[in-house]
């Protein structure tokens, strides 16, 4: 008799997990599809600008990229005046723009050690 007890309360209980189970996964898919459509907006003060361009400059003795500005410093490196050919070195003392960031790093590259 105590086995058909045993028997009906497992039963029970686990129809009950699953119940409870199911549940969940319900509440769970329905708050994932809310977070999915809500969509959400930062608002900021100022403009969203894209770079316009680098400008490679010389900054003792090294090479420096600033941004459009040539104000705003991008990126110092380590790359020395020496390496530089002479016919470059020109340009880059006038500052020599580059129009965007893979031509950029190609010559960063190429003349750095």
């Amino acid at each position: 008799m105590k086995s058909k007890y045993s028997i009906g309360f497992f039963t029970g209980a686990l129809l009950f997990v699953l119940v409870l189970s199911a549940a969940y996964k319900i509440s769970y898919d329905k708050q994932a599809i809310k977070l999915a459509k809500k969509e959400e907006s930062i608002v900021t003060k100022g403009n969203a600008e894209k770079n316009k361009g680098y400008y490679i400059c010389e900054l003792n003795g090294y090479l420096v990229v600033y941004l459009s500005d040539k104000k705003t410093l991008y990126e110092m490196t380590d790359i020395t005046m020496e390496k530089i050919p002479d016919e470059l070195k020109k340009e880059i003392k006038r500052g020599k723009y580059i129009e965007n960031e893979e031509t950029l790093y190609g010559i960063l590259e190429n003349y750095s050690s």
